[in-house]
């Protein structure tokens, strides 16, 4: 059941007979989303285009058969979590099977029966939400509510490998908390998971477009990948987190509790052929620790393109 408020799951139907869609559009109504596709091409573009929960497919197709449709739907990383329901009037058990060997989870026959759409696709739907939930439950810190190593190291390589094949700027930071033992020792661990979940929601509405990801690198250090964004630009995300996290951090602990500042250490890079993601995180670990021999509460940032370095410490830029 969708609660209230919430969107209706969207149900993609690839199906070149209009009446087949329009039954299945009126099963459905009110509980789903129908989008209709008529060809193949179409199909497989507006599921790759996301925010499709199920697929319901027919298997006689002009110009793709189902079985084809379904393969490429698994075969692409985008569209592969979908679940897939043949809807068809082939009934034997060789193309059943030859169904589920693509990567269908269910099978509709024609004629359709309207209770019957609606019970399959409920129950798939539900699954692939529970699915859904769970994963994000595995990629997802508990303590700051942002995502983990896990999810951060996942998002680099893919990031890292796209910008690399489409010639695009990545900017990646590395934000550790100042002196957080300190911190810790004196106000006790309570105060120091609050000061956490600040600076994380602070670093959260600093990287708000749909790419960029913050996430907890580990202890009370965190990782920003930025997507599409150049040095210029990184240099004033990085002035704003600096100045955004004493604030937040401010407001979250008790009056009398000593500021919390960030160090950070960045880079921008456009992947060249042969780099791994892996030298660009190390160079932004050895940025992060220049910052914090420099005095803390400050970032240093590297545009590799240039060769420039700029450390920030407020509202104060110096470049080498």
């Amino acid at each position: 059941m969708t609660a209230p408020g919430e969107a209706m799951p969207r149900v993609l139907v690839v199906d070149d007979d209009e009446a087949n869609i329009l039954v299945i559009r009126q099963a459905l109504k009110g509980a789903f989303e129908v989008v209709r596709c008529t060809t193949a091409a179409e199909g497989l573009a507006r599921a790759a285009a996301g925010d499709i929960d199920l697929v319901l497919l027919d298997v006689v197709m002009p110009d793709l058969d189902g079985f084809e449709i379904c393969r490429r739907l698994k075969m692409n990383p985008a569209t592969s979590p979908i679940p897939v329901i043949f809807v068809t009037s082939l009934d034997r058990t060789t193309d059943e099977a030859r169904g589920f060997e693509v990567g269908a989870v269910d099978y509709i026959t024609k004629p359709i029966e309207p209770s019957t759409v609606r019970a399959r696709v409920r129950t798939h739907a539900d699954l692939k939400r529970t699915r859904d939930l769970l994963e994000q439950l595995a990629s997802v810190d508990p303590l700051t509510g942002v995502a983990n190593r896990r999810r951060f190291d996942f998002a680099l390589d893919e990031e890292w490998r796209r910008t690399r094949r489409t010639g695009r700027w990545l900017s990646l930071a590395l934000v550790d908390v100042d002196h957080f033992k300190r911190f810790n020792d004196r106000y006790g661990h309570l105060a120091g998971d609050g000061c956490l979940r600040a600076i994380a929601a602070s670093l959260a509405r600093s990287a708000r477009r749909a790419g960029d990801l913050v996430a907890r690198y580990g202890g009370e250090e965190f990782g920003l990948i930025l997507p599409e964004i150049e040095p210029d630009m990184m240099l004033t995300i990085m002035r704003t987190l600096l100045q955004g996290v004493s604030g937040a951090a401010a407001d979250q602990v008790a009056v009398g509790i000593e500021p919390v500042t960030v160090s950070i250490g960045a880079i921008s890079v456009i992947p060249p052929r042969g780099a791994v993601v892996t030298a660009a995180l190390s160079t932004a670990d050895v940025l992060l620790y220049e910052a914090k021999a420099a005095g803390r509460d400050r970032g240093v940032h590297l545009d590799f393109a240039t060769r420039v370095k700029t450390t920030i410490a407020g509202s104060n830029i110096a470049a080498s």
